[in-house]
């Protein structure tokens, strides 16, 4: 992912105009770089430390969502519609 796509996810997940770390901009990285490597690994199957790279980063994603869905249950919804991920 380059600048101007961690940019433009950044801006359309942020919660005000200079929020760049919160629990819905976190997720939302981190689920384009989960399609990113998907894509990745579906083309190079023997890739077996880009798939453990894979697995650490949907846990990371996965303690996040946990974490948002016990502080604010309607944004963590929000949030999981927006991103169409299967929770």
């Amino acid at each position: 992912m380059d600048h101007s796509e961690r940019t433009a996810v950044i801006e359309e997940y942020r919660t005000h105009a200079s929020d760049s770390g919160s629990s819905e901009v976190q997720i939302a990285l981190l689920t384009a770089r989960i399609k990113e490597l998907t894509e990745h690994l579906r083309e190079h199957n023997h890739d077996h430390s880009g798939r453990r790279g894979l697995l650490k980063i949907v846990g990371q994603r996965r303690r996040l969502l946990n974490y948002l869905n016990q502080e604010d249950v309607r944004r963590y919804s929000d949030l999981v519609n927006k991103l169409g991920l299967r929770r």
